[in-house]
């Protein structure tokens, strides 16, 4: 088959380009024609909220990446459209996480499907973002109209999608991110990434938005405060800096946090999953998370709310423990998952749990949605 992927990809930074990435690198093995088109101008600087939308360092060159879709361009989208329209591929696999991008994507999908030939299958991660904005209704009808079939990876997603279009739908679950390595010795760990390995170290991570509940971790942390462990903040700010810091001082959390306020490269990445002993999920919202899939190529056990599809990623008591989205629910499961042996039970089941979150089975459900489509 001849698969354009269509989305982030070097040199965007971040956890979408690595799975644009690792699934051009499944089909190619396969033995499919695989090229990439990624963004010209993903967003304008003005719109985007951290320092830098890219990575350092040369691209990936077993992968064939060209910059040609900018998104707050409409003459750009229409060229693209007809582009894909006489390049006639199989399938353009695409991802969609945030209506910003329906009018791009829609326009070029509706416009490329023409030629009778070419079907655009979508590995949706949200349709309903977490912070809305009154534009995003007629953004998700535009694009998600425009597609011929989807692979969800959380049931509330897919519950939301049928709002919008009766296209073929399966499921897959948000597969095992295994391009940052292995685990690598603690204190070897800790020195990397300058921690003190005489302490030990709760972890938070990634982007840091207001959804993601940091704030309600913060205040079960000074209830808590256990001698000799720290809460590690590993992540970004992609909201208000000043808020949570100013918070930590009103709890008296300075020195029981660590706050490592940036973008972690990739190469960085299994440094904070090794020198951790549990990674903690605090969302107030949430469909599914790449996070919990690093965690899974860690087996670092995890405490995480019930919402969104959470709970279906992290089974209560299997590798990690469910707790309600609350203050006190989170400071109840931080007690409960440092009980006495609970964190070494729960890392003995992921050798049998990490099995349901594969590359390829991935890859399999978005060929099947194609051959839905046909």
């Amino acid at each position: 088959m001849k698969i354009v992927i269509l989305g982030p990809a070097y040199p965007y930074r971040g956890g979408l380009a690595s799975i644009m990435h690792t699934m051009a690198r499944e089909y190619q093995q396969r033995g499919h024609e695989v090229k990439i088109y990624t963004f010209s101008v993903q967003y304008p600087s003005l719109l985007f909220p951290g320092k830098t939308q890219y990575v350092d360092g040369p691209a990936p060159e077993d992968l064939h990446i060209e910059r040609v879709m900018n998104t707050v361009n409409p003459f750009n989208w229409v060229a693209l459209g007809l582009r894909l329209k006489r390049e006639r591929p199989d399938m353009v696999l695409m991802k969609y996480w945030t209506p910003f991008m329906a009018p791009c994507f829609g326009t070029v999908a509706r416009i490329a499907r023409t030629n009778g030939v070419t079907k655009f299958v979508c590995q949706i991660d949200n349709v309903e973002p977490h912070e809305s904005h009154i534009i995003d209704k007629p953004c998700n009808h535009y694009y998600l109209g425009a597609v011929d079939g989807f692979v969800y990876m959380s049931e509330q997603v897919h519950r939301e999608l049928e709002a919008y279009t009766s296209a073929p739908a399966i499921f897959s679950p948000h597969p095992m991110f295994e391009n940052f390595g292995s685990v690598v010795d603690r204190d070897e760990a800790c020195q990397r990434i300058g921690l003190d390995a005489e302490q030990q170290y709760t972890l938070f991570f990634g982007l840091i938005r207001d959804y993601k509940g940091l704030d309600m971790l913060l205040r079960a942390w000074a209830k808590w405060m256990p001698e000799g462990r720290k809460l590690l903040i590993a992540g970004e700010f992609y909201t208000s800096r000043e808020s949570y810091l100013a918070l930590i001082d009103e709890l008296g959390l300075k020195d029981r946090v660590v706050l490592h306020d940036r973008f972690i490269p990739d190469e960085d990445v299994r440094y904070y999953f090794s020198a951790a002993d549990c990674l903690v999920l605090p969302y107030r919202s949430a469909t599914q998370s790449g996070v919990t899939q690093i965690a899974y190529n860690f087996s670092l056990p995890m405490l995480v709310t019930n919402v969104g599809g959470l709970p279906e990623i992290v089974p209560d008591g299997k590798v990690g423990l469910v707790c309600e989205p609350t203050v006190d629910d989170i400071l109840q499961g931080l007690q409960r998952i440092y009980a006495e042996g609970v964190l070494q039970k729960l890392q003995a089941n992921f050798a049998e749990e990490r099995k349901r979150f594969s590359w390829s089975a991935m890859c399999d459900k978005l060929l099947e949605v194609y051959q839905m489509c046909k």
